[in-house]
């Protein structure tokens, strides 16, 4: 597969929409000096390059009564049961994040839920009776110091292939 490389111009739309996705494309051209169909060209070709996966609108959990973050480590039995155990994750809606990780664990989860009583309502009416979920570790958010979006590097170009 080709590799795509990504100059000055990309890596500026990348930072732009990186921090408001609904910059318009016009805006981001007149900061540039160059044409909207340009920018809108370079997005699709970004998009294509799979290095633009989409945008999204966020909500910030605490305002709709998410007011617990916690962190859930598993531990699979059988690795062979991996993808039925994540399949069955799937289908608990409180858990928005998955992660196959190295060390003691076998996946992270990250769970927004109401309070401590619905989080272990979660765990042990959920999480616990998925077959093949050896043990967990749950740690539990006190405060999120900061969150971002994937850092863009600023050095003059990069090779990107599409995987």
């Amino acid at each position: 597969m080709p590799n795509f490389q990504i100059d000055e111009i990309d890596r500026a739309i990348l930072l732009t929409l990186i921090k408001d996705a609904r910059t318009p494309y016009l805006e981001i051209a007149r900061q540039r000096g160059i044409s909207g169909a340009a920018i809108h060209q370079r997005v699709a070709k970004l998009e294509a390059a799979g290095i633009i996966t989409g945008s999204r609108l966020q909500v910030k959990p605490s305002a709709i009564g998410l007011n617990v973050c916690a962190f859930v480590s598993i531990i699979v039995s059988d690795p062979s049961k991996c993808n039925e155990v994540v399949s069955a994750l799937k289908g608990i809606p409180e858990i928005v994040e998955c992660h196959y990780v190295t060390g003691d664990s076998t996946m992270l989860l990250k769970l927004y839920c109401i309070d401590n009583d619905h989080l272990m309502e979660v765990m042990l009416n959920n999480i616990l009776k998925i077959p093949h979920i050896q043990g967990t570790n749950t740690m539990i958010s006190l405060q999120e110091a900061f969150e971002r979006q994937v850092w863009v590097k600023d050095f003059k170009s990069t090779n990107f292939s599409k995987t």
